[in-house]
């Protein structure tokens, strides 16, 4: 079940309380009075002031379980509130969301981009996932599929955060994620899984 924008400004109130043992927490906390106003189903999220972008390597493949293959490929930005970064058309830079969002163990949520950018080519998320138990800024994979540069600056409504419950069938546990507790975007190896990699190293043989 989607949570409406009335319940998720209660639970943001809620979550101010010290008492609250596990609170839902956006940071900036949005206009809880606009919030319930909005009638929506969501709470926007805007971006943030860092940025990550590949960069011209003398690589013929990236191999993306090597651990420093990010710092091979990727160039990291400040862009200060006021300046903005030019996005070029068929380019793709990760982003943080300016809001530090912590959920619940009985909360998930996904980011979706909105409409108003996706109509002149900005594609904000191809992973929009987010377990619960996740606390950190959201990384964003912002690809300009339109034919003309896009400039964003930090502070832009950017997306959506759709909240919904978790049915656990019994005790919750938090997801572990990589990505927990990032400011900055990040960028991870990618590798096999256990079954996957013995299938590997029986081909082998």
């Amino acid at each position: 079940m989607i949570l409406g924008a009335a319940k998720i400004a209660e639970l943001l109130d809620r979550g101010r309380e010290p008492a609250s043992p596990d609170p839902l927490v956006i940071t900036p906390t949005p206009d809880l009075a606009q919030l319930r106003a909005s009638e929506a189903a969501s709470v926007d999220l805007r971006l943030g002031t860092w940025f990550s972008s590949m960069k011209q390597a003398r690589l013929s493949v990236t191999r993306t379980s090597q651990e420093n293959t990010a710092a091979r490929i990727t160039r990291t930005y400040f862009i200060p509130f006021g300046q903005e970064f030019i996005l070029h058309p068929m380019s793709f830079v990760l982003a943080a969301t300016l809001e530090w969002i912590r959920l619940p163990l009985d909360l998930a949520a996904y980011v979706v981009g909105k409409s108003s950018w996706g109509r002149c080519g900005l594609i904000i998320a191809t992973a929009t996932g987010v377990h619960p138990g996740f606390y950190g800024c959201l990384t964003l994979e912002l690809s300009n599929v339109g034919e003309i540069p896009i400039a964003v600056k930090p502070g832009y409504p950017i997306g959506q955060l759709f909240i919904h419950r978790v049915e656990t069938g019994g005790s919750a546990v938090g997801h572990k994620s990589h990505f927990g507790g990032s400011r900055r975007p990040m960028f991870r190896p990618i590798n096999l899984d256990p079954f996957a990699d013995r299938l590997a190293g029986a081909s082998r043989v």
